[in-house]
């Protein structure tokens, strides 16, 4: 695990909590040096702050998903900005998961625990085939999303869910089966995580692909223009 926190009292209590829980843990406290403990040695997860001198957590997160060796990097992202775009943004750039300031370090270890076991279920993606609806074709072998011929680029955690979404088009997906999905039986994990999630798949996509069914979930909407 790299922790990258330009605070050091902060960097070593989230150092003392990954190691009470068996991790090998390398602490950075700016961005270069983030990116730099990464080509040296890939970490399993990156537990990123968004304000760190040189490059900020930010413009970390958009090197490692623009390079093909850590696109698939679990990255949790840490921030004192609780505005919803600052969450969208980071979201935007392939964070995996968004976490405010002050956090309980529990909560912190658990979403920890929820990439890491998402992660390692990636590796299995070989085994499943393709899935096609409409337009759409999600491909998890090779991590590839196909809408109306042309390729979308994904996140992880947007992959997840549309890869889910196709599986069953005609079903209805509550809130908390999608977070499910995507963070295991965590109790400390927002439902606005998704919300934002599919907010992005449907800029992506097309607004109509996936619909909303009020006060109960998210479904695919194959039969979008």
């Amino acid at each position: 695990m790299l922790v990258a926190e330009d605070d050091p009292k902060q960097a070593e209590l989230i150092r003392r909590y990954a190691v009470a829980e068996g991790h090998s843990v390398t602490v950075v406290h700016d961005g270069g040096a983030a990116l730099e403990a990464v080509r040296t040695s890939l970490p399993d997860l990156l537990i990123l702050d968004v304000m760190m001198p040189a490059l900020d957590g930010h413009d970390v997160c958009r090197v490692l998903r623009a390079t093909p060796e850590t696109e698939a990097l679990p990255v949790l992202m840490l921030t004192a900005r609780a505005g919803e775009d600052d969450l969208l943004r980071g979201l935007d750039l392939g964070a995996d998961d968004y976490l405010t300031k002050p956090y309980s370090p529990r909560e912190l270890m658990a979403r920890g625990r929820a990439l890491l076991r998402r992660s390692r279920l990636a590796g299995t993606e070989a085994a499943r085939p393709p899935v096609s609806v409409g337009a759409l074709t999600v491909r998890p072998a090779s991590h590839e999303v196909v809408f109306r011929d042309q390729p979308v680029e994904c996140t992880p955690g947007e992959f997840a869910l549309l890869e889910l979404l196709a599986s069953e088009p005609a079903r209805v997906f509550t809130r908390d089966q999608l977070l499910r999905h995507l963070h295991g039986a965590e109790d400390f994990v927002s439902r606005r995580t998704v919300d934002v999630h599919i907010a992005n798949l449907r800029k992506k996509l097309d607004p109509a692909l996936i619909r909303t069914v009020y006060g109960v979930g998210y479904a695919l909407a194959p039969e979008a223009p």
